[in-house]
């Protein structure tokens, strides 16, 4: 059940109309997903990163903030349509720290760690190991000299602390 827009005063049919063509343009300009390393027209990128976009066979478009990041989930598909890793996911967030308020009634924020990509793969040899082989959780994280910050080395040593999960760096 909706307004019809005749029903309104003209001041109001107007206003409503020009809504409309804004949000009808704002859709036309709309990206499939967000990228952090956009950040406007003209604007190098903060580690000077080229964002890379993938299209999936399902026809899903998937944007990496570098092309090493894509590079490196070409190699984890592939992967996994070998069979050798399974449940590969990315963008994959951990909470290493949950929030709270303080005994000044203040609120701290929580800690969170977004992984690039997590997977399973088979640990041990299924040949040797009593009862075939198991599967264990992946950790990835695409990273340069750059961007090993001192935020990012916290957060793998709360991952190890929190979780028991040694983060790969590729």
């Amino acid at each position: 059940m909706g307004i019809d827009v005749k029903d309104l005063p003209p001041a109001y049919q107007a206003q409503a109309l020009r809504k409309w063509a804004e949000q009808q343009e704002r859709r036309k300009k709309r990206q499939p997903l967000s990228c952090h390393a956009d950040d406007g027209p003209g604007k190098p990128a903060k580690y000077h990163n080229k964002p890379t976009e993938r299209v999936t066979d399902s026809g899903a478009v998937l944007r990496f903030d570098s092309q090493k990041e894509a590079r490196r989930y070409d190699e984890l598909a592939a992967l996994e349509r070998a069979g050798t890793i399974r449940e590969l996911r990315m963008q994959v967030d951990f909470t290493l720290q949950e929030a709270y308020t303080d005994g000044e009634g203040r609120r701290v924020r929580a800690i969170r760690y977004r992984a690039d990509f997590t997977y399973e793969k088979v640990r041990g040899d299924p040949w040797t190991e009593y009862n075939g082989s198991f599967w264990v959780l992946v950790v990835e994280d695409v990273k340069s000299r750059a961007t090993r910050t001192k935020d990012y080395i916290m957060k793998r040593k709360l991952m190890k602390e929190r979780f028991n999960i040694d983060i790969q760096e590729v």
